[in-house]
């Protein structure tokens, strides 16, 4: 799956207020280079990294990946995503790294809570690609050359890694369908 991921280029990012933010806690230590994908729609996913880093207002928490919006889709393996507000303790979720392996995890525990977002925006190939991720110091990205990107840092031009997809889902699995999704 690793693989997949493609580079995109950051056209917008905008501050969209309050929702509710779900972080999921792994039962195992993520590495700095692991993480999952999250999306806004089908038409793919942006690679957020575990919470490895200290920053000024956050400790490390090697455990977790602030995942976003409640909304979003979450890929938890090859084929099949899920909301984020579907997830729950026990269910397993791809953990991708940047030295191209995957791993199932279980989720320990779901944290919900109210959080600002940004909604961040990339082109891939004329496609674009979005996520909703708590506006925080905490979230970070992948790079398109393996380095982390900050998400509130981002700008027009950045280069992030993404996962490009074919809309069209039901309870998470691919169908075939005309779909319009943004």
């Amino acid at each position: 799956m690793a693989s997949n991921l493609q580079e995109a280029e950051v056209i917008s990012m905008k501050s969209i207020g309050e929702g509710s933010r779900v972080c999921l806690d792994f039962v195992d230590k993520l590495q700095p280079t692991e993480g999952i994908l999250v999306g806004n729609t089908g038409h793919g996913y942006i690679m957020v990294l575990a919470e490895n880093r200290t920053t000024e207002t956050y400790p490390a928490r090697p455990f977790r990946v602030n995942a976003g919006a409640i909304h979003q889709y979450a890929v938890v393996d090859e084929e099949k995503t899920a909301y984020l507000a579907e997830l729950k303790p026990g269910d397993h979720v791809a953990v991708m790294s940047t030295e191209g392996y995957t791993r199932k995890i279980a989720i320990g525990r779901v944290k919900i809570e109210k959080r600002s977002f940004i909604r961040i925006v990339v082109n891939v190939d004329g496609q674009e690609i979005s996520a909703t991720l708590q506006e925080a110091d905490s979230v970070h990205l992948l790079g398109h050359d393996d380095t982390e990107k900050q998400a509130i840092q981002l700008q027009q031009g950045d280069r992030i890694m993404v996962r490009f997809d074919q809309p069209g889902r039901h309870l998470g699995e691919k169908i075939e369908e005309e779909i319009v999704e943004m």
